[in-house]
């Protein structure tokens, strides 16, 4: 089947096989290896990204179901040259330890903020409740999801006016009637 999907803001127009896993086509036709492979069950959140500016777990998802879409993954996410306020916050708070869950722990925290700009610990919780992090690293990835909550406040500085992201814009448009 013929698709043509954006994935980071390039159009792309492929031939693929209808049971192709979008997590595959991502990794094996496009190179986007920061989206992990993990359990391939939908179980770990590893592969996580945005489609049409929400998460979901790409492994889960077929790449011709993704046709027509706009699809960020975490290699989409910095702008020039600098990293997105969720991943800046990963990296000040050290939140990862041996970094396989990272990439989908902060897509879906991305996720997670454009619907609860402000989460306490508990919302982070189960904000994230669908990624598994093996290495027990939840305290430091909680701190750091509140921390870039916090910078992007409005009014926080310059990290607020990185959040342009299509999670984020996507779900603005949606919520104003002009989505996708």
């Amino acid at each position: 089947m013929r698709i043509t999907v954006g994935v980071d803001g390039t159009r792309y127009t492929d031939e693929v096989e209808p049971r192709m896993l979008l997590v595959h086509y991502l990794r094996e036709r496009l190179g986007k290896t920061g989206t992990v492979v993990g359990c391939d069950t939908s179980n770990c959140g590893a592969c996580t990204v945005h489609l049409d500016g929400h998460s979901v777990k790409s492994c889960s998802v077929l790449a011709v179901q993704a046709d027509g879409c706009e699809v960020t993954t975490v290699e989409g996410l910095a702008r020039d040259g600098r990293m997105h306020p969720v991943q800046q916050a990963f990296h000040d708070n050290h939140a990862l330890q041996c970094g396989f869950c990272t990439p989908g722990m902060i897509m879906q925290a991305i996720d997670l903020l454009a619907d609860d700009p402000d989460p306490d610990d508990h919302a982070v919780r189960h904000g994230l409740e669908g990624n598994l992090c093996r290495c027990t690293g939840y305290q430091n990835i909680v701190r750091a999801v509140r921390d870039a909550a916090s910078k992007m406040a409005p009014g926080a500085g310059p990290a607020a006016e990185q959040v342009s992201d299509s999670a984020i814009t996507a779900r603005e448009a949606s919520h104003t009637g002009g989505g996708s």
